[in-house]
């Protein structure tokens, strides 16, 4: 199916997605013995939404086409009309050619006069924001209770003289000590909670710390060049006098920042200053069909508007990242992913792990067979433009258009790496239905398929289903999405949002912790 159009037959209940494939994806449940006359073939099994149907027969240890891509191996005869899915699909290493840049081809940028707007909020430093929040920080964990009760203070009720202001919160984390003093994990910890305080969608920061911590408060602002200012303050708990009076301090700090936090206006700024991060979970067979690729669309619109996007989850592009490095501006940015991708090889060596194969239960229960199927369709998340840099967790994002970012798969902990780089809106599309939002950048959820959007229109922000039914066109879809991609950064509530999803979502990697 090629990325623009929809199926010819919007009742079609299967989808051929390229013709050298040997498979077709169900777009509904099909039972035994329906005929798919389209392609010659009878269904062998009841097979569930999302998952696969040979078209062809099949030998042993042949290669599993779809999108013309090898996402496994036969794992026996198979015929045509059978149920294909990780019992009859081998995982197995695929070749690659990584054939850095060759296909790399500069983005067309709209001039300034003719991008996109939106009603941003813009910062002394020159920085663009979507939200306006005071945050609550932890060096660590033994300063969260003190960060809570302070942020619960401040409830919608006390917050009404500030109306401007979206509100008061703590962003805790589990570990700040019982850690190496140096080497990357404090690095990525420090680097996480930098990113957050230095956010555009952040007015004003207190950072708590108990004072005997391994991330060390002094040490942690000189590394990443903090320094206390109006807004911006520290409160140490064994300096003050314990937990009551740091609590009492902490809750002055935020009333002197809420006067000025409040002075802020939305005025018109370009499409320029948006920077997404793209995420996926709950992974459906059709995911990669509508929600990925629409939103990939929607990132190549922002691209061409001299925005950023934001791709993520090392482990799951394994497999497909050779089709991203030959997009790669360059064979140097193209050899940092491989690098990235070789460094979770190793980490997860021997190990139970997604990168080794076997995707979720609820993946699996999709129709996503193994990583290399998830990979390809959570790839469609990056549109077609060029690959213009690769980023360690929580570096800040500096440069514009279609970049990477080295994280982990799973969701929280990937958004907030997205979200420390300077990610002022999360997009998510979800096949499954997930739950998730953040504070301070709000997500957009993006639903794969109808069903699961009229289940959960309360945590949906976007039905993309209506390709797979033949409403949209992939690029329209993508427009819708960018449309409401620009009325959120202007202000308009993401459902999550709606919701107080977010402040739980705040997980930096905890990375080689140790006691």
């Amino acid at each position: 199916m090629d990325s623009q159009t929809t199926p010819r037959d919007p009742a079609a209940r299967v989808l051929l997605l390229s013709g050298g494939d040997n498979v077709v994806v169900a777009t509904g449940p099909i039972a035994q013995g329906t005929a798919l006359p389209e392609h010659g073939v009878i269904a062998n099994h009841d097979t569930p939404q999302g998952h696969k149907i040979a078209i062809r027969p099949l030998q042993s240890g042949a290669p599993i086409l779809k999108f013309e891509t090898v996402i496994g191996y036969a794992a026996h005869d198979i015929a045509p009309g059978d149920w294909l899915h990780s019992h009859n699909i081998k995982f197995d290493a695929v070749d690659k050619d990584y054939a850095f840049a060759r296909d790399y081809v500069p983005t067309d940028i709209l001039p300034e006069d003719q991008r996109a707007s939106f009603m941003g909020i813009r910062r002394d430093n020159g920085q663009v924001g979507t939200r306006n929040y005071i945050g609550l920080f932890v060096t660590v964990n033994c300063s969260a209770t003190v960060a809570r009760k302070i942020g619960n203070y401040f409830d919608e009720e006390r917050m009404e003289d500030w109306a401007n202001v979206d509100g008061v919160i703590p962003f805790i984390h589990e570990t700040g000590c019982g850690m190496e003093m140096t080497g990357e994990p404090m690095d990525l910890l420090r680097r996480t909670l930098a990113g957050y305080i230095r956010h555009p969608n952040m007015a004003g920061a207190v950072v708590l710390s108990l004072g005997c911590e391994r991330n060390n408060l002094a040490q942690f602002f000189e590394e990443q060049s903090l320094a206390e200012g109006k807004m911006l303050k520290t409160i140490t708990m064994q300096h003050v006098g314990g937990t009551a009076r740091a609590i009492t301090e902490g809750k002055a700090a935020v009333r002197d920042m809420l006067d000025a936090a409040n002075q802020v206006q939305r005025t018109p700024c370009s499409a320029e200053h948006i920077t997404i991060g793209m995420q996926c979970g709950g992974s459906d067979g059709l995911s990669g069909l509508s929600a990925n690729p629409g939103l990939g669309a929607a990132a190549d619109i922002l691209v061409r508007n001299g925005g950023t996007a934001i791709l993520s989850e090392t482990p799951e592009i394994f497999g497909v990242e050779h089709l991203l490095t030959r997009r790669a501006q360059s064979e140097a940015v193209g050899r940092k992913l491989v690098e990235r991708m070789d460094w979770w090889l190793d980490y997860t060596k021997g190990r139970d792990t997604q990168i080794n194969g076997v995707v979720s239960p609820g993946n699996q229960a999709g129709g996503l067979a193994n990583v290399l199927e998830k990979s390809l369709g959570g790839a469609k998340k990056s549109g077609s433009t060029g690959l213009m840099e690769v980023y360690r967790y929580g570096e800040p994002v500096t440069q514009k258009g279609l970049v990477f970012m080295d994280t982990p798969g799973f969701d929280p902990v990937s958004a907030t790496g997205q979200i420390a780089g300077g990610a002022n809106l999360i997009c998510f599309t979800t096949g499954r239905g997930s739950c998730f939002g953040s504070y301070p950048s709000p997500t957009i959820k993006l639903a794969s398929n109808t069903p699961m959007f009229t289940q959960m229109q309360d945590d949906m922000d976007i039905n993309c289903g209506t390709v797979i039914d033949g409403d949209k066109t992939i690029a329209e879809l993508g427009q819708e999405i960018f449309d409401h991609i620009l009325a959120v950064a202007s202000g308009q509530a993401s459902k999550s949002e709606a919701l107080g999803v977010g402040e739980e979502e705040f997980a930096p990697w905890p990375i080689g912790v140790t006691g």
